[in-house]
């Protein structure tokens, strides 16, 4: 690895890397990556259950639920926000998708997704919206960080028809 490409590299995985795992608890028990070898897992970090954009995103992805699993893919979500906060969240909006809770941030920041951020000025620590998709055997094929949520989806759903 030359110095430019370690240079060039984020916190977390890049595109070819094998993918960290995790295991995280839910609101209906646990998600383990383990549990899904040999499946595509749709990973997407958010920062706030309840919260406008999260929201749009997480019932987007339940839409799509159908859609993911006709590719062979499983979607899972992740936020700092405990497993009956989620619980709650997936009950009020009729989600779908399995939601993670990683309130001691241990997978966000293995994947890369605790980055520093700023509102006004103000410096803090924060979730990167970001999305990765995992391979079945177990590889990052596509990054989206900085996710804008409109669209990404859709986006997403491409690429995992696409890894056929």
């Amino acid at each position: 690895m030359t110095l430019d490409h370690v240079e060039a590299r984020v916190n977390g995985p890049n595109e070819g890397d094998k993918a960290p795992d995790f295991d995280l608890p839910t609101d209906t028990g646990r998600v383990r990556f383990a549990d899904l070898k040999g499946r595509k897992v749709v990973l997407f970090f958010y920062p706030k259950d309840d919260t406008p954009g999260c929201t749009t995103e997480s019932v987007g992805f339940s839409q799509a639920k159908a859609d993911f699993e006709a590719v062979g893919a499983v979607l899972v979500g992740v936020s700092k926000d405990t497993a009956a906060k989620h619980g709650k969240f997936r009950a009020k909006h009729g989600l779908t998708v399995e939601l993670g809770s990683d309130a001691e941030s241990d997978v966000i920041e293995r994947y890369g997704s605790w980055v520093e951020k700023s509102l006004y000025g103000r410096q803090y620590m924060g979730i990167d919206r970001s999305t990765f998709l995992i391979d079945g055997n177990g590889v990052v094929r596509r990054i989206w960080r900085k996710v804008k949520v409109k669209g990404h989806v859709e986006a997403v759903l491409e690429a995992a028809r696409e890894l056929a």
